[in-house]
Parts: C-alpha cells; sequence; structure tokens
C-alpha cells in the first residue's frame, strides 16, 4: 500500500480550493455584469424566484436577442391573462423556464450518476422541469380568472346602481371601484378607467379589458355595453340584465362544483379508504380461518 505524503494532500486541497474560488469569483464578475433591474413600479417577486433571478437575468442577457417576436409575444399574452406582466416580463420569463430546465437536468443527472442509472434518460427528463413555470403560470390564470368570476356580480351591481343613478359610465365605473372589495376585477376595471381619462373611447378600452381577460362572461358584457352604445339604448337596463344573468350563472356554477363534489371523492375514498376498511374487516376472518385449518 503506497503512502501519500501529507504535504501531497494539503497541496491538492489548497489547489482544488483554489480553483473552487476562482470559478465562484469568475462567476460572480460575470453575475455583476449583468445590467440592474429597475423593479419600483413592478411587484415584489416570490422567494423562489428571488433566488433564481441572478441567473435569469443572466440568461436574459445572454440569450434575449435570440428571441423570436412571435414567442414574446405569445408569452407576453399569456402573462397579461395571467396578472403576471407587472411581475416579470416575457424575456426573463423564458429565461426563467431556460434556467429551470437547465436545473432540473443537473439534478437529475446528479441522482442518475449517485445511483448507477443511465445518464441519457435524466438529460431529456430535465428538461420537463422547463415547463413547471408554465405549469406555475396556467395555476395562477385559474385562480384569477374564479375569482373574476366570483367578484363579476358584486361590481356589476354597483355599476348599474351608479348609473341609474344619474351618474355616467366612467362614473359609475369610479364608484364601483371605490366601494367595491379589492381583488383582480377592481384592478380590471381600474385599467379601464385610466384608459378612458387617457384619451380612447369606452369601447375601445373594454375591448382592451376582453383581450387581457379572455373570459366569455367579460366578452358578453363588453358587447352588451357596446351594443347598447351603438343602438342608443338604455344603458341602465342593459347592466341590470347583465347583473342578473352573472349572478345567476355563478349559482349554476356553485351547483355543478357541489354536484361534482361526490364524484371527485370517489378516487380517494377506493384508493385509501376502502382498502383500509377491507384489512380491518378481513383480518379477524383471515385470523380465524387459519385457526381453524392449524387446529386448536
Amino acid at each position: 500500500m503506497v503512502l501519500i505524503p501529507t504535504y501531497l494532500i494539503l497541496l491538492a486541497g489548497l489547489a482544488a480550493g483554489l480553483v473552487v474560488g476562482l470559478i465562484l469569483v469568475g462567476i460572480w464578475q460575470v453575475v455583476r455584469t449583468v445590467p440592474e433591474d429597475d423593479r419600483t413600479y413592478l411587484d415584489p417577486l416570490p422567494p423562489l424566484l428571488r433566488l433564481l433571478w441572478p441567473l435569469v437575468r443572466l440568461t436574459t442577457m445572454v440569450l434575449g436577442r435570440y428571441l423570436s417576436t412571435r414567442w414574446l409575444e405569445w408569452t407576453h399574452k399569456q402573462l397579461q391573462r395571467s396578472s403576471a406582466s407587472y411581475l416579470i416580463n416575457a424575456e426573463h420569463f423564458i429565461a426563467l423556464q431556460i434556467v429551470s430546465g437547465f436545473l432540473g437536468m443537473l439534478l437529475l443527472t446528479a441522482c442518475a450518476l449517485m445511483l448507477g442509472f443511465p445518464v441519457f434518460l435524466p438529460l431529456i427528463l430535465g428538461w420537463i422541469a422547463a415547463g413547471l413555470p408554465l405549469l406555475w403560470l396556467r395555476e395562477r390564470r385559474q385562480r384569477r380568472d374564479r375569482e373574476i368570476l366570483r367578484m363579476m356580480p358584486i361590481y356589476l351591481d354597483y355599476i348599474t346602481l351608479a348609473v341609474e343613478a344619474g351618474l355616467n359610465f366612467a362614473g359609475a365605473l369610479q364608484q364601483a371601484i371605490d366601494n367595491g372589495p379589492v381583488g383582480v376585477l377592481r384592478h380590471e376595471f381600474g385599467l379601464v378607467l385610466r384608459d378612458i381619462k387617457s384619451g380612447l373611447t369606452r369601447a375601445q378600452a373594454l375591448r382592451r379589458l376582453q383581450e387581457r381577460v379572455a373570459l366569455p362572461e367579460i366578452g358578453s358584457f363588453v358587447a352588451a355595453i357596446n351594443q347598447a352604445e351603438r343602438t342608443g339604448g338604455s344603458l341602465g337596463r342593459v347592466l341590470r340584465a347583465q347583473a342578473g344573468r352573472a349572478r345567476t350563472e355563478r349559482f349554476q356554477r356553485a351547483e355543478k362544483a357541489a354536484m361534482e363534489a361526490p364524484v371527485k371523492l370517489l378516487g380517494p375514498l377506493v384508493l385509501f379508504i376502502f382498502p383500509t376498511t377491507f384489512l380491518v374487516i378481513a383480518f379477524p376472518i383471515a385470523e380465524l380461518f387459519l385457526h381453524t385449518i392449524n387446529g386448536p
């Protein structure tokens, strides 16, 4: 057995530490070259995204110029429909997908090397992690849509009462924003009011609302308001009809969810409760059967 001198071990350790230190210093210098982004008027980042943000900004600086315009436009629409456009822009979101896929590939590859599995499979499956930001965006959009549909009848009632009291649409919208519950729909109506005050027509502002939200209920509301404006119909009557329809649809959605609940409970019932019940019932029977076979 060959004994390695102690000073060689120390030199090897110092060399390894020096290499790691140089790599870390190089990474730090590269990260420092990334320009700082101004988030004064943006939403604060979640904790996990804050940890990955330096890598996201670095990826954006390196690969941002190669992203296609169509991809950026599609990503921006998805962010806008999820109320995440004030959290992250399209370039940063695509960079987040790249970083997520790369980190997932490295993590699965390291696990495969430690467990002795083939490496090519984690290299392929690791890029599935690039879809995790899209899943997060989809869940955020569904939660936002549910909140909008839940708050829609309340805001329509506020707007209807204000219009029937003599205010115009902009004034009624302002009263609804001032007195309505805090949430996504209040923010969206605030954007509509801001667009109207900036010079856009009511139809254009409502059309932009429909593009941001992309819900059939919002589309029906916008179409009814624009139709009343073109034909000269009573805006209060139209709004009252829309408010009644929104309440009816909310009640129908609640009934549908209540009827779907027993069906959704079948899965946990079959997978977890039934096997445990069968074990409790079958154990005394099996014990009695074995006792009968083996005799007293």
